[in-house]
């Protein structure tokens, strides 16, 4: 019985006014049977009671059956290749919706539909070759108008389908027989080497190969390529077109790294090329190099991509290409993924969509799909951004490379993201080395009866007339090319300081760098970026602060952090840099210090000073972040990679937030160079500093990064004046290398009176690693060593307890650690009865057990200790404490 056999005609037509009147308050279904009542009108609508109710309701559920098919046809689609094919799918079925099969050959009026007249037969037809077959379309879930009119125009119509000539099969078998053999050959020839084949998911390189192809015809120049290690080093040899003797010597550990490091394991590397397309010109190809954190590359590719973007300027979006590759459980199950997919629409951070490709292994490592996850799909987490998600059986090649073409076309008119799910198997277990009957024995057995898709493809070719002797001779070829290669002498790879890095030095060995700037030109600077647009209505209190900046500098005394910074970004883009700043809340400062964007009080609109202070050159991006440290830290650490001449920055709102970010620095930010030969000259600015805010907000973990330094891979500061600040910012862009800055930022110093500096001590000089005492060295006794704000209280503390036979030593920079500095400023103090290293932070954190043993190598002996006890929590949640904690600090370094 259908929903409407029950319905009274006098229910029907008060049904009727109400859905004239708002046509979204009813269900979907009278939707569709009101329309049918005025599609079936010749002219005006007659007395709902008088109408043929079977007429109107037979149109309805026409209507509601595409409706049905749009929606969850991807049920029906026959996309598992270990799973047999859905036969019927019971909320599809004609009687689900009261039509029978003598219906099919009645003629239907239906909207949004072509044609938009056609027999029940024809319909269905149309919408069994749509959304029941290879693909199964999610895109339902789209609440954009035009998008979604745009994916039904372009995916029921088959004049946008593309017709594959034998040429186009031809490259789809030779791809897929490449991918097959090259692995097979590996598998032979390196028995119990781990390559995380490919097998089973052969079909993701004519994929690959169609991403390529229809990009670049596109206007795609660029393509950034993020990926996991499955399929990692087939991509390389057919897509990326590295030399198959490249890959060899790699698995036989003879090739030269052609950097000075620990290099990486084979299927972590990344690869860069430039591609001939069909048209005559170049795409270049970039393969990211990622570590085993499955989807820490994603938010890094993005960084890659959108640098690459901003260089390219108004049309750097249409001309760069993000492409992820995905594993089925680590999309569904690693939060970074969502992180990222958030970054899509957002101002600083979309790159004109992303195509994301995830290869479905229907397993993670030994893991089933229903203990990896609780969605239907392992895509549905991008539902989020409202993007089209197509599933396509790994078995029918030309699907997926159709898919493709209406993924790359959805982008392109959109600038969305679009994801690509290929539903395949893992022949072999997580690697090589495994076995996948342990744990998932039934369907092994299914995987071990399979035949591969380049045969399953080659005999449907051959069905449609291919010849069979053709195939061969491409099988033959192909092995013969793996022998030739396999017999031939290993290449070199590639230094990997080329193209805009070439004139980047990868000798970092201390130097003096002048980063001083002339008075008058400061002076200048600040009055350009104190004066707002005309018209603008800038919030008093704001206006007051820039008019004391402008203030301090023409005085020259008093500047403070928040102004150094100014000043240094400004020089700096004066002078041709370009900067980057982005975190949460950064554009107007956590504590309220930078300011850097304004905000008009009565119109809303908003101006950046700044630029007004840069060359032609240069450009000044400040962004709010999302509430994301992983996802942004590897974004704008990507963003580095494509940047060597600018300033890019990531900014914690408190210290302790990189916790939230710490894959991305170890794997990437402290190994990338040793492991890959990719330098970065990213800094972070971690707020840090004992003020009594609790464990969360007082430190930045500095022991961390000073357990990670090692081989000159990081600079690690803690600078406690303006002037220095000022002289590192500056002295980090103009380095004639490039390394991550880690800078130790101040909360309390930021309105401190005593943390101000004289416009004298930006005019000239650098910034010192070691900052000396001033005390008479002939009345000194004691030298207390210690880091950033901490020294404003010893220094309080000495002149209250007038302890003229103290000397206070300022470490500003902690790694690489200038010993020979500290050893000349050691021994000017020829009567020190005692050395004493000063923290806030615990004895079990901080900088004691790395500074310990370098001072007790320029002493003789062990240093004393004055700090916090060892403790689990970096901090007190009580005020009262924390000050008791602190008291006891400052009398321990004057009395120990």
């Amino acid at each position: 019985m259908s929903f409407l056999d029950s319905v009274s005609p006098q229910w029907i037509e008060e049904q009727y006014l109400l859905w004239k009147k708002a046509p979204h308050s009813i269900p979907v279904e009278w939707t569709y049977f009101f329309n049918g009542l005025e599609i079936g009108a010749s002219t005006t609508v007659p007395e709902v009671t008088s109408i043929d109710s079977d007429a109107a309701r037979k149109i309805a559920a026409v209507q509601a059956l595409i409706h049905r098919h749009r929606d969850i046809g991807h049920f029906h689609a026959c996309t598992d290749p270990l799973t047999p094919c859905k036969r019927e799918h019971p909320l599809l079925s004609l009687q689900s919706f009261g039509l029978e099969k003598a219906d099919l050959d009645r003629v239907f009026p239906v909207e949004d539909f072509t044609p938009a007249q056609a027999s029940l037969r024809e319909i269905l037809r149309i919408l069994r070759n749509t959304y029941c077959r290879s693909t199964g379309i999610e895109f339902m879930h789209i609440h954009d108008p035009r998008k979604w009119s745009w994916l039904v125009e372009h995916i029921e119509n088959a004049h946008y389908h593309p017709v594959f000539s034998l040429d186009d099969k031809r490259v789809i078998l030779k791809n897929l027989l490449s991918a097959s053999l090259f692995e097979g050959y590996l598998h032979r020839k390196f028995p119990g080497q781990t390559r995380f084949s490919l097998e089973g998911g052969e079909t993701l390189i004519p994929m690959l190969d169609a991403v390529v192809t229809r990009a670049g015809s596109q206007g795609v120049t660029d393509l950034i390529l993020g990926m996991p290690h499955r399929g990692r080093l087939t991509i390389q040899t057919h897509i990326f077109r590295k030399k198959y003797e490249s890959i060899f010597a790699e698995f036989r550990n003879t090739e030269s790294p052609g950097f000075v490091g620990d290099g990486d394991v084979k299927y972590h590397r990344g690869f860069s090329t430039d591609v001939p397309l069909e048209n005559g010109e170049n795409i270049h190809l970039t393969l990211v190099a990622n570590p085993s954190h499955l989807e820490a590359v994603d938010p890094v590719t993005e960084g890659k991509a959108r640098a690459r973007q901003d260089r390219y300027g108004e049309n750097g979006a249409a001309r760069v290409l993000p492409v992820l590759i995905h594993g089925d459980a680590s999309f569904a199950g690693q939060g970074i993924v969502a992180e990222t997919l958030n970054m899509s629409h957002l101002e600083g951070y979309a790159t004109g969509g992303t195509l994301h490709l995830v290869l479905n292994n229907q397993i993670g490592f030994t893991t089933l799909p229903r203990d990896a996850r609780s969605t239907c799909y392992a895509t549905d987490v991008a539902k989020m951004l409202s993007a089209p998600i197509f599933h396509v059986h790994c078995e029918d090649p030309e699907a997926a490379v159709q898919a493709i073409y209406l993924a790359l076309d959805f982008r392109r008119e959109f600038a969305s993201d679009v994801v690509v799910e290929l539903i395949c198997y893992r022949r072999h277990g997580h690697n090589e080395g495994d076995q996948p009957y342990f744990t998932q024995p039934l369907m092994y057995e299914k995987i071990k009866n399979r035949p591969p898709v380049h045969q399953l493809y080659g005999e449907r070719l051959e069905q449609e007339g291919f010849p069979t002797v053709e195939i061969q001779e491409m099988s033959d070829t192909i092995g013969r090319e793996l022998e030739r290669a396999f017999d031939s002498s290993p290449i070199e790879a590639d230094p990997p300081f080329l193209g805009r890095w070439s004139t980047i030095h990868q000798d970092s060995a201390t130097r003096k760098i002048e980063t001083g700037v002339p008075g008058p030109q400061l002076l200048s600077l600040t009055e350009t970026m104190t004066v707002f647009p005309p018209g603008f209505t800038a919030h008093p209190k704001i206006d007051a602060l820039y008019q004391r900046r402008r203030d301090a500098v023409a005085k020259g005394k008093e500047i403070d952090w928040a102004n150094a910074e100014i000043l240094a970004f400004a020089t700096l883009l004066h002078e041709g840099t370009s900067i980057r700043l982005s975190g949460e809340d950064s554009r107007r400062g956590t504590f309220s210090q930078r300011h850097c964007v304004l905000f008009d009080m009565q119109t809303g609109n908003s101006c950046i000073p700044l630029s007004a202070t840069a060359s032609d050159a240069a450009v000044f991006r400040p962004y709010d972040s999302l509430l994301s440290e992983a996802a942004v830290l590897g974004f704008e650490y990507g963003y580095s990679l494509e940047s060597p001449e600018s300033l890019t920055i990531w900014e914690a709102q408190y210290g302790d937030f990189v916790n939230g970010a710490q894959v991305i620095i170890d794997q990437f930010l402290c190994s990338g160079e040793s492991k890959w030969g990719r330098v970065s000259g990213l800094v972070l600015f971690l707020p840090h500093g004992y003020e009594g805010q609790g464990a969360e907000h007082s430190s930045a973990r500095l022991e961390r990064f000073l357990q990670l330094c090692a081989e000159g891979n990081l600079q690690i500061t803690f600078p406690s004046t303006p002037a220095q600040y000022f002289h590192l910012l500056r002295r980090h862009a103009k380095q004639p290398f490039r390394k991550p800055l880690v800078v130790l930022t101040p909360k309390s110093l930021l309105r401190n009176p005593d943390c101000v500096s004289s416009l004298d001590e930006f005019t000239s000089g650098w910034f010192r690693e070691v900052l000396t005492s001033s005390a008479d060295p002939e009345k000194v006794t004691a030298v207390l060593v210690c880091s950033g704000k901490l020294y404003y209280e010893l220094a309080k503390k000495r002149a209250q307890e007038n302890r003229d036979d103290t000397a206070i030593i300022r470490i500003e920079q902690l790694y690489p650690l200038r010993d020979d500095l500290l050893r000349e400023e050691l021994g000017r103090f020829r009567h020190v009865r005692s050395c004493t290293w000063v923290q806030e932070e615990p004895r079990n954190m901080g900088a004691w057990t790395y500074i310990r043993p370098h001072l007790a190598g320029i002493l003789g002996s062990d240093p004393k200790y004055a700090g916090r006890g060892e403790a689990a929590s970096p901090a007190t949640g009580s005020i009262r404490q924390h000050r008791q904690e602190q008291e006891k600090i400052l009398v321990e370094a004057f009395t120990g």
